[in-house]
């Protein structure tokens, strides 16, 4: 067994605790072990990928018990690929929360940041359904502390709403997991698999239960409509560097849908072909709202979270067709719109810092310190998230467009992806004028700078004497926070430069999981020497 395969897990395991019990009163301590353990499960990450590139597909085995029984963790071409692409957004986004100082707003910020890589680090890795579960709850549990990170009323009221909402998402997860076993005798992903292609179709009424409302979870998570509600208010409120780590999240919810429904559940059939006929239509309508939402926010934390809700909508428009084309196309997009939804969070988080009173609601206000530097940014980041020529987005649209013209419903999907393309142009265009030209032309004008209560700055959190936290003099680094900012925008452009390889890539990951057998066989088969 390759033992490196479960340290994406292990290592933020023990670094988390680690960080609460025994520097919870030195933050430049906690900043040099949290950073150097996540650039550390980013080089695991891209050795593992390289492992993963041959085809091979690698299992680890806890305790070295056998599998259905056992626990075990797996490792192919798509697990490698997210675990990478966790590890770059987490390790510049970690660095820009420092530059930015909000890492010192709150207590436990760099623990809760460890335990939230380790849920998604295991969410990707897992082979058994109910640890998946496990891990969806570790996310929770993290991602609601960052959330609140900060405090401020309206980020804790969105925080209370994203508990909820999530946690009646985990109660469905437990009544899926639970259907499912009681249909098939086991949760192993591989072992699943087996069983359900082996039972007569007869006898799949309850199994479809179970699939229906698995599938319902994931979409929680995906935040596809009408299960989206918790997205825009979240990311809104979330802290800057929070929002483009969740960036990910709700690829987590993909990444199960694309597993599940590739693996578990036999091609061609009928589970899966209702999966694929309630999945396009959610698709296009969470596409059509995440749009409008760019066009009608007048908030830039909500234009953002619209952004990256409507790129939920055009990457599962991809994965929905369960064929080779839209899943390559898909797993290309998917890295786009992680890359250009982070960078987006990031660059309203720099608008929001240097407005006067840290408003981001679209008015007229003086400039802005280092206006330009934002100004390209976030010019950039909205060309990524619109996917406009020449950054990713762009060759990202045209595989999907492309893996869709043989479609039932081309000209829905077509005529949806580009008029809403437009929807978004125009409303990153009008925020991106409101921002950065209007307060030039209008300058201050005092009656308009009056803010709502919920638009203000956090103040950070009062100290209590007994638990002081080290004041790492005024530790905000501006040019931290611009170069983590400027490095995802660098991310869409060198994946513009090696588009090649990487939909080459894409293309070996979906030919891999349109065959289950090598999974199936390195699970359940090759188990020598187990107990």
């Amino acid at each position: 067994m390759n033992h490196w395969l479960v340290a994406p897990v292990v290592l933020p395991a023990f670094v988390g605790p680690l960080i609460v019990l025994g520097m919870r009163h030195d933050l430049v301590l906690q900043r040099i072990a949290s950073v150097a353990a996540t650039a550390a499960q980013l080089a695991i990450a891209i050795w593992l990928m390289t492992q993963a590139a041959g085809g091979e597909v690698q299992v680890y085995r806890l305790g070295n018990w056998a599998a259905p029984f056992g626990i075990v963790l797996m490792l192919d071409r798509l697990a490698a690929l997210m675990l990478v692409l966790t590890g770059v957004l987490a390790l510049v986004v970690q660095l820009y929360a420092i530059g930015s100082g909000w890492d010192r707003k709150g207590w436990h910020f760099h623990a809760l940041w460890q335990f939230q890589l380790m849920g998604i680090n295991g969410a990707f890795l897992t082979g058994d359904a109910f640890n998946l579960f496990v891990f969806f709850e570790i996310l929770l549990i993290a991602s609601s502390g960052l959330m609140i990170h900060g405090g401020a009323e309206m980020r804790l009221r969105a925080g209370v709403q994203y508990i909820v909402y999530n946690l009646a998402g985990s109660s469905l997860f437990l009544a899926a997991l639970g259907t499912i076993y009681a249909v098939t005798g086991t949760l192993n992903m591989a072992d699943l698999s087996v069983r359900v292609a082996q039972m007569p179709a007869g006898d799949t009424a309850l199994l479809r239960v179970g699939a229906v409302l698995l599938m319902l979870v994931f979409a929680v998570k995906a935040a596809l409509v009408p299960l989206h509600f918790w997205l825009p208010s979240t990311y809104a409120r979330a802290p800057g560097p929070v929002a483009a780590l969740f960036a990910i999240m709700t690829k987590v919810g993909v990444y199960g849908i694309i597993r599940f429904f590739m693996l578990v559940f036999p091609a061609d059939s009928a589970i899966e072909r209702f999966a694929a006929d309630i999945l396009l239509p959610a698709a296009l309508i969470t596409l059509i709202v995440g749009q409008l939402g760019i066009l009608g926010s007048r908030h830039l934390g909500r234009i953002a979270a619209f952004a990256a809700l409507g790129s939920v909508g055009t990457l599962m428009i991809a994965i929905a067709q369960f064929r080779l084309p839209g899943l390559a196309a898909g797993i290309w997009y998917m890295i786009h719109s992680t890359l250009a939804a982070g960078a987006l969070f990031l660059v309203v988080d720099l608008i929001g810092s240097r407005r006067q009173g840290g408003s981001l609601w679209l008015r007229p206000m003086p400039p802005i310190a280092q206006g330009g530097i934002v100004a390209a940014m976030f010019f950039a980041a909205a060309i990524g998230i619109a996917g406009l020529p020449p950054l990713s987005g762009f060759p990202g649209k045209l595989a999907i467009l492309q893996a869709t013209r043989y479609s039932a419903d081309t000209l829905l999907i077509w005529t949806t992806i580009l008029v809403t393309t437009l929807l978004a142009i125009y409303g990153l265009s009008r925020a991106g004028s409101m921002v950065f030209w209007r307060a030039y032309e209008h300058g201050t004008d005092p009656a308009r700078q009056e803010l709502p209560h919920d638009a203000q700055r956090p103040l950070p959190p009062k100290v209590e004497p007994d638990e002081p936290v080290q004041d790492v003099a005024d530790a905000a680094s501006p040019a931290l926070a611009l170069t983590a900012a400027g490095a995802l925008v660098a991310g869409m452009v060198l994946l513009t430069v090696l588009a090649g390889p990487v939909m080459d890539y894409a293309q070996a990951t979906a030919r891999q999981l349109a065959d289950p057998m090598p999974y199936i066989e390195a699970v359940l088969v090759r188990q020598e020497g187990t107990k």
